[in-house]
């Protein structure tokens, strides 16, 4: 399993005036562009930009690019070059896949891209699936088994372990050219076409039981009509998860199901509607031939995976959930670092916490001050939306729950469950995540936000009794409002509070 750091992003941060990173990204289906901002380890999306251009849909009779394609393309690529400088990119890097990559007119192509100032990197099917499989690992660090992106002209697969990328392959099997294989109407001619495509790579085998890790907008859209099936409470596509069985019950779904009960599932873009059919059934082969686990949905792909592949392995090991709560926290918060140091003054209460939950709980405290600017009224609402919809990777449906109720119960929510985040999480996680947002909102109203009250201070369980140690000089803090949060905690705790000075 990889090995993930805790340490403040800020001994790697980039050097001022770096400038932005931006990446085209030219697909069989669409042509993309992101810019990205801030730290390397997980920059911000500054700008997202999608046009479904279809490169590879509609090809010439000796497989080339069409002209009308090639013309809306050129269009696109200018505009986005022009946009990458009025946004002060300096490093923009574009890439082609498949559809290029096979057309005997892509050279052409190319060298029109290149006439504009957009020199090409012309991706192999093996450097899509590395770049797809460092996306994921750029997300979800200890991600292990088999990654797939599947575009629109080919499909990659890769295995991840340790951290690592190992064996890779590419298949022409996008969701293009399955629905060519379906309208030949052949009984059976994409079962064959994967079991054909997975003999000449045996290692995917050793992936049997082990999750898939889902990259690319077929598959994605696919986790938006499951996640409106099953009534998922979470609008967040990246991380959510399928069982086996599911991509044959969705081929059964699409094979019914109007179009127009479609267009109503949020989110769902309509120009990838045609698509679910063949993004169900190559998903539900791949399951069924290969016996896959648990499927994992990556926002993080290829796109991703080209920053992460020039990271160093200082930078990658920062763990990218700690990383943006802290960035976060201090953007919005009053006091710097202050959501470390909370951590470290609630920790002694939670000692035999798991890895997991203690990072969790890390996240939580790295957030515990950025709801000072709301209203009153309506913080614990603020730290509940900022936990279940913060754009956070590295952290699943579970752990989202977890840091709603602490944040909630933290910006004075109380300790009760909130219909949106129950569903997430055991009866027993929230309750323990409740105890962290008690614990976060003592240290907060013992030390008003700053240092030197936590420094001189402690929290303990000892025997029946919560103490909570108080400096000599710091004895006049103790007042009222401390004492009840102290006592709401000592509750939840179910111990008597106790306050000594020393």
């Amino acid at each position: 399993m990889a090995v993930i750091s805790l340490f403040r992003p800020e001994e790697n941060d980039p050097a001022e005036g770096e400038g932005r990173t931006a990446v085209i990204d030219i697909g069989s289906n669409s042509i993309r562009l992101v810019v990205f901002d801030g730290h390397g380890r997980l920059p911000a999306f500054l700008f997202n930009e999608k046009v479904m251009v279809g490169l590879g849909a509609e090809r010439r009779e000796d497989g080339g690019l069409c002209d009308k394609a090639i013309a809306a393309a050129m269009e696109t690529l200018r505009r986005f070059r022009l946009l990458a400088s009025e946004m002060n990119v300096t490093d923009l890097r574009t890439v082609a896949t498949a559809a290029v990559r096979d057309a005997p007119n892509g050279p052409a192509f190319i060298a029109q891209l290149e006439a504009i100032g957009l020199p090409v990197r012309l991706l192999s099917g093996e450097d899509e699936a590395k770049l797809a499989a460092l996306g994921v690992l750029s997300a979800i660090p200890d991600a292990e088994g088999l990654v797939g992106d599947l575009g629109g002209g080919s499909l990659e697969l890769a295995r991840i372990s340790d951290g690592e990328v190992r064996e890779r392959v590419s298949f022409p099997l996008g969701v293009l050219r399955v629905a060519e294989l379906r309208e030949k109407k052949k009984k059976g001619a994409l079962k064959r076409a994967v079991a054909k495509a997975l003999k000449s790579a045996d290692w995917v085998h050793q992936c049997a039981g082990q999750p898939f890790y889902l990259v690319g907008g077929s598959w994605r859209a696919l986790a938006r009509v499951d996640m409106h099936r099953t009534k998922f409470p979470l609008p967040i596509v990246h991380h959510y998860t399928m069982q086996p069985d599911r991509p044959a019950r969705l081929v059964r779904l699409l094979a019914h199901i109007d179009t127009s009960k479609l267009n109503g599932v949020p989110s769902l873009a309509a120009q990838r509607i045609p698509n679910l059919p063949d993004g169900a059934a190559i998903l539900s082969q791949l399951v069924k031939q290969i016996g896959l686990g648990e499927l994992i949905v990556s926002a993080y792909g290829l796109r991703e995976g080209l920053l992460y592949e020039r990271l160093d392995d200082e930078t990658r090991a920062i763990d990218p959930l700690i990383a943006a709560t802290r960035d976060e926290g201090e953007r919005q918060g009053r006091f710097p670092e202050h959501g470390d140091l909370l951590n470290r003054w609630i920790a002694p209460l939670f000692q035999a916490e798991s890895d997991t939950d203690k990072r969790l709980r890390l996240a939580a405290c790295l957030l515990a001050d950025t709801g000072w600017r709301a209203h009153p009224e309506f913080r614990a609402e603020r730290g509940l939306e900022m936990a279940l919809h913060g754009n956070w990777v590295g952290i699943e449906s579970n752990g989202r729950g977890k840091m709603a109720q602490a944040l909630f119960t933290n910006f004075g929510g109380g300790t009760g469950g909130v219909d949106e985040f129950v569903s997430l999480c055991s009866q027993d996680e929230l309750d323990q995540s409740a105890r962290w947002g008690l614990a976060m909102r003592l240290g907060q109203r013992l030390s008003g936000g700053v240092a030197g009250p936590l420094e001189l201070s402690e929290i303990a369980i000892e025997g029946d009794r919560l103490v909570l140690y108080v400096d000599n000089s710091d004895a006049e803090l103790y007042g009222e409002p401390v004492a009840k949060r102290h006592r709401q905690l000592a509750d939840a705790f179910g111990k008597e509070p106790e306050m000594r000075l020393r």
